[in-house]
C-alpha cells in the first residue's frame, strides 16, 4: 500500500514541477527543459527529480544551477497544489537515458550500415 503512495506522489510531483517550471520560473537560464520522471523515498523526505535538457553541457550545468537556486520557490509552491504535511526535499539530476539510446541506435544503424555492404 505505502508503494503505490509513493508512486502517486511522485507522478503528482512530475506533473507539478514540469508545470511550475514551465510557467512559472522566469530564470533565462533554464533552457528546454523536461522532468523525466521522479523517485520519491519511501518515508517521503526526499525527491529525485530526472531531467532532460536539450543542448551542451554549458546549457545543462546554467539549467541545473537555475534550478538549485529556485529549489525553495518550486518546494514552496508544490506545497501549495499539493496536499502533503511535509514536502521532500528536490534533488536535481541529469537523465542520460535518451542520449544513451540514441547513442545505442546510431551504433545500431552503423551496424546494420556495414552489414549491407
Amino acid at each position: 500500500m505505502a508503494k503505490v503512495r509513493v508512486g502517486r506522489v511522485g507522478e503528482q510531483i512530475k506533473k507539478e514541477l514540469s508545470q511550475l517550471i514551465q510557467s512559472e520560473l522566469k530564470d533565462p537560464r533554464i533552457g528546454f527543459l523536461t522532468v523525466t520522471g521522479v523517485e520519491v523515498t519511501n518515508d517521503l523526505s526526499q525527491a529525485k527529480v530526472y531531467l532532460s535538457v536539450l543542448g551542451d553541457e554549458e546549457q545543462k550545468s546554467n539549467s541545473l544551477k537555475a534550478l538549485e537556486k529556485a529549489n525553495g520557490f518550486l518546494r514552496s509552491e508544490l506545497g501549495k497544489r499539493i496536499r502533503l504535511r511535509h514536502i521532500p526535499e528536490l534533488i536535481f539530476k541529469f537523465d542520460e537515458s535518451i542520449a544513451y539510446g540514441s547513442h545505442i541506435e546510431k551504433l545500431l544503424g552503423e551496424i546494420s550500415k556495414n552489414d549491407s555492404n
